[in-house]
């Protein structure tokens, strides 16, 4: 499979994430977690609580295209975070890579997350993911279907996930656009923004 696979709507190309293998500077992993983000309010996806909503620019320009990409940043300035661009270019939309089982280069990971981190939570949760995988801000921007990448993925054959609203986003929090794989202690618990509506206000 190639990046055009992705080149779809975020909610199809997160189905198709679910049970894929990520690889990055030795470590490799199965994704069992992602949230699907749409864009700005003229696009196809109009997405409050996305990173494109107010149009392109210099830190979001990867979530416009092409699919296939990978688009970093920082969480509350700490943690880096990844998603994979998807829909067509100049179109944004992308899914973030929320939880991953390690099933190669666990020596690895544990090096770079901490001897206390117990195995299950390696890459629980999108820093603690980037941070296991070794993906930094470096890596904004990089096709992940060139073999000569750092950070690579392989599509696998469509898994049927579950779905619920995304975690901690405040705006559009009731959309079921997470997805992940039942039976994964690797998946992380639910937790609705503070700053979010009551269950049933927001779209």
């Amino acid at each position: 499979m190639s990046a055009d696979e992705l080149a779809v709507d975020p909610l199809s190309a997160a189905r198709l994430l679910l049970g894929s293998v990520l690889t990055g500077r030795g470590v490799s992993a199965t994704i069992v977690e992602v949230e699907a983000y749409g864009g700005p309010p003229d696009g196809p996806w109009p997405d409050a609580a996305a990173h494109s909503f107010r149009g392109p620019g210099v830190r979001n320009s990867v979530m416009f295209g092409p699919a296939g990409r990978l688009y970093t940043y920082r969480s509350h300035g700490i943690h880096v975070c990844a998603n994979v661009s998807c829909a067509t270019d100049g179109v944004a939309g992308a899914v973030l890579l929320r939880a991953a089982v390690i099933h190669s280069g666990s020596d690895i990971a544990a090096a770079r997350r901490g001897a206390s981190v117990k195995p299950v939570a390696l890459a629980r949760g999108p820093g603690n993911l980037c941070s296991a995988l070794g993906i930094g801000m470096q890596d904004n921007g990089t096709d992940l279907f060139d073999p000569g990448s750092p950070v690579r993925l392989a599509l696998n054959e469509l898994r049927v996930g579950s779905t619920g609203p995304r975690v901690g986003v405040s705006k559009a929090a009731d959309r079921p656009w997470r997805m992940w794989l039942a039976g994964h202690p690797e998946v992380s618990a639910y937790r609705r923004s503070p700053r979010a509506p009551a269950p049933g206000g927001s779209d």
